[in-house]
């Protein structure tokens, strides 16, 4: 279920490489990959995995609310990461020039979902 639910997020979107649900803890639940050469999404949600629990921190010790979306522009990479529950978030990575307003709403409508199956 999670892999149908990843591939109808990440092949919807322009730029879409890949998706993956993963444990704060660095443990992917399940992943998908649609560019498998350009790169290993389920490395990318691990080491984005550690960050995500410090802006988490940051956020609960500013009184700001939990961090529901995090996303990172890099020159070879777009990650968006949105919390599924208090341990687990769903990551989706895009081409830079990918469509980013696309994959978060995207992203909102499969979070329903996806934590029904966590």
């Amino acid at each position: 279920m999670f892999t149908e639910i990843l591939k109808k997020v990440v092949d919807h979107v322009d730029g879409g490489i890949g998706g993956v649900v993963m444990g704060l803890d660095g443990i992917p639940v399940e992943a998908y990959m649609r560019q498998a050469e350009r790169l290993d999404i389920s490395t990318i949600g691990m080491e984005f995995s550690f960050i995500l629990g410090q802006v988490r921190k940051a956020a609960d010790a500013l009184q700001v609310g939990t961090c529901e979306e995090l996303s990172v522009k890099a020159e070879r990479l777009l990650l968006v990461i949105r919390m599924l529950d208090s341990r687990y978030f769903l990551a989706v990575a895009l081409a830079p020039e990918g469509n980013f307003g696309k994959a978060r709403f995207l992203m909102r409508l499969a979070a329903p979902k996806l934590t029904e199956q966590l």
